[in-house]
């Protein structure tokens, strides 16, 4: 930071003065000596936060060796592991990318095939993926009713961390129309997979999410939500539970994924499923209405959308649904702990981030500010200085002037 006053030292100040009357001097110092003071606070502040990021980076840098160390001693028994469920997810990406002209199939296509491309765009950063892809079930049924309950539009929703994300996905021009030459849309453009027709974007900010409290010790997190009670406090026969617990979401998904550090569970799924719940049979559904908040299914294919919406006849086959459970992974528990630390100390050092960004914004001001009070006060001075002059001169004219 540039000396307070660096043009004028104090004795020169003093000198000034004295020689003539300054009397915006006080006020002009105290301005300049509180912008000096604010300068030096901010930039303190910015030393101090860069030093955190850097801090953090170390630790993030500790943790990714140490997962890579993890990844390197399970390989071995990744050749005896059940794949069955990577079929599933292989299975359902194919399907996603069936649709030629969706949103999901262009993000797809640009992940598999040019994604170096991808990569260079700011806003894919927060591109979460594509609904079906964010969680998987136990069994092919349950999978099958509640992708059926969601609809194809909202299996293929692109879900994003941050409003700035959706307005990247699509723009307009200045008649409304929707430009060609931006987002997804000019992305699609780019690989031959033009967008048709109108797609789902889920902004993770922008939902209200649950209220409450998890499921204590739970590691998927599972919303603690109060269950349906008889009148004599026993829950409906064939209630299973809630939806937005049977899905099973990935670890790395479960903290900080929004920049208040939820996840997704109780922001994405419980937006899509909210308290719907889930029956053993249509019979037992059907008996356990009075006691219904929400809607619900029930596993042999009875829905209700809502009171009194009830879902009739045969629905059609499924072809797009969540992929099967994976089961136990071949990888310890300290994995996942240092996996979920690591997203921690990264939506961290975003915050930190954010506020060295903010910091710098008022920085930058209150030096602006500094300088345009110093061109005052110098300005100040020189008019003084010459006023004084111009004083002195006159008063040594009337000294040598003969008197009569």
């Amino acid at each position: 930071m540039e000396p307070i006053l660096s043009h004028f030292h104090l004795p020169t100040i003093l000198r000034l003065s004295r020689t003539f009357p300054l009397t915006k001097m006080p006020k002009l110092e105290d301005d300049i000596h509180c912008l000096g003071l604010k300068i030096k606070q901010h930039e303190d502040n910015i030393k101090y936060l860069r030093q955190q990021v850097h801090r953090l980076d170390d630790s993030i840098l500790d943790m990714q060796v140490a997962l890579g160390k993890y990844h390197s001693s399970s390989t071995h028994r990744m050749e005896n592991k059940d794949l069955s469920h990577v079929g599933s997810e292989e299975e359902m990406v194919e399907h996603i990318l069936a649709h030629e002209n969706s949103a999901a199939g262009t993000l797809f296509q640009l992940k598999a095939c040019h994604e170096s491309h991808a990569s260079h765009l700011a806003w894919m950063k927060d591109v979460v993926g594509v609904v079906a892809t964010l969680g998987n079930v136990e069994d092919d049924n349950l999978s099958r009713l509640l992708s059926e309950y969601l609809g194809t539009e909202k299996m293929l929703a692109v879900v994003c961390k941050t409003h700035n994300c959706v307005k990247a996905l699509e723009a307009y021009d200045k008649e409304g129309f929707i430009s060609k030459t931006s987002g997804l849309h000019e992305l699609g453009a780019s690989i031959e997979r033009p967008l048709d027709g109108r797609f789902l974007a889920i902004c993770l900010e922008n939902l209200r999410p649950f209220v409450g409290n998890f499921v204590v010790n739970d590691p998927q997190r599972r919303l603690d939500i109060v269950k349906p009670r008889l009148p004599n406090g026993e829950t409906p026969p064939g209630f299973l539970g809630f939806a937005v617990n049977m899905i099973n979401i990935d670890k790395s998904n479960l903290y900080f994924v929004t920049s208040s550090g939820r996840g997704l569970r109780e922001t994405l799924f419980y937006s899509l499923f909210s308290r719907l719940q889930v029956y053993r049979t249509r019979e037992e559904m059907l008996r356990a209405l009075p006691f219904m908040t929400d809607a619900a299914l029930s596993l042999d294919g009875g829905i209700m959308r809502g009171a009194g919406m009830f879902c009739l006849g045969k629905g059609k086959d499924v072809v797009l649904r969540f992929p099967k459970n994976s089961g136990r992974s071949s990888l310890p528990k300290e994995y996942f702990e240092t996996e979920t630390a690591m997203k921690e100390e990264k939506w961290k050092k975003e915050r930190l981030s954010e506020d060295i960004r903010r910091e710098q914004i008022v920085l930058d001001q209150v030096k602006f500010n500094y300088e345009i009070k110093k061109q005052e006060f110098v300005k100040y001075l020189a008019e003084s200085s010459s006023h004084s002059t111009q004083h002195q001169l006159q008063s040594e004219r009337e000294r040598l002037t003969p008197r009569s």
